[in-house]
């Protein structure tokens, strides 16, 4: 029986993929929080992986905090550039399989049309620089390796924009959001059916993958339909990013063009709002933790 590592187990991805992992009774499975595979510590990260011997790791672990990374790059650096080569080492060592998560935060935003997986990465900041040093640390180290960027995950699990939205809405008269930044939100749910679309296919082909919801939206109309579908009366204003200042530059634009993983392995994306109201609906009337 294949075994199959799921790194960041705890975070939105890994919980989702441990929902749909009693679908794929096929695999063992092992679902590793930081203390099982540590990030942060190289020495342990490597026995850890001689320990556990996966065939199948799938890279879902990473430092997420955008504007701490500001102050904190070396942390940013360690967790998501030189673990993820050590982690690529490994497989190719062993001839394992890896699948390792990244972001649209690889990009700089000036795009005026949706983003290809070989469209030029220069990151505005710290946390989407190491990003990316750990897709090309990823690919250089192994190259039968996959690398997915994904954009603006949420789920039913931890905290996330959507979770925070809704309670807003019920909690104010009125909130305003950023309109100036644009893309596609990601259930993280879908992620993890096309992680195991891709796991599952009859060959492997590697290198980078994009996956996002369908739809070309900015933040603020991201929280409409989150209002739309709850039914809140709460008042929303856009409003520009140079209103809402943060530590960490966002890219204006990043919409990620999917039309290679639906190409190569045949994955269904769905819309945006398909997605939403399904994950909503989970939220509102409850779902068991996994």
């Amino acid at each position: 029986m294949k075994k199959i590592l799921v790194t960041g187990a705890t975070g939105q991805l890994g919980s989702e993929l441990k929902v749909l992992s009693s679908t794929y009774s096929q695999f063992e499975w092992v679902f590793a929080d930081r203390t099982q595979v540590t990030l942060d510590n190289l020495s342990v990260l490597q026995s850890q992986l001689e320990t556990i011997r996966p065939d199948f790791i799938l890279n879902c672990g990473a430092y997420t905090a955008v504007d701490k990374a500001e102050s904190e790059p070396e942390s940013a650096d360690l967790v998501n550039h030189l673990a993820v080569a050590i982690i690529a080492q490994y497989t190719k060592e062993h001839a394992g399989k890896l699948i390792h998560i990244s972001t649209d935060y690889v990009f700089d935003g000036t795009s005026a049309v949706a983003l290809t997986e070989e469209a030029l990465t220069q990151p505005v900041n710290v946390y989407g620089a190491s990003k990316r040093a750990g897709d090309l640390a990823c690919l250089k180290a192994d190259s039968n390796a996959i690398v997915i960027r994904t954009s603006w995950v949420y789920s039913r699990f931890g905290n996330n924009f959507v979770k925070t939205m809704q309670r807003l809405l019920q909690e104010r008269e009125s909130i305003g959001v950023v309109n100036d930044q644009i893309g596609s939100p990601t259930y993280a749910a879908d992620l993890a059916q096309a992680i195991m679309t891709i796991v599952t296919a009859k060959e492997w082909i590697p290198g980078i993958y994009n996956y996002s919801n369908e739809g070309e939206i900015s933040w603020y109309e991201f929280v409409l339909a989150i209002q739309e579908v709850g039914g809140y009366t709460c008042e929303v204003n856009g409003i520009p990013s140079s209103a809402y200042p943060t530590p960490a530059k966002r890219p204006a634009f990043s919409l990620l063009d999917k039309t290679k993983i639906k190409k190569v392995y045949g994955v269904r994306v769905p819309d945006y709002k398909e997605s939403l109201k399904e994950c909503l609906n989970d939220i509102i009337f409850g779902l068991p933790s996994p």
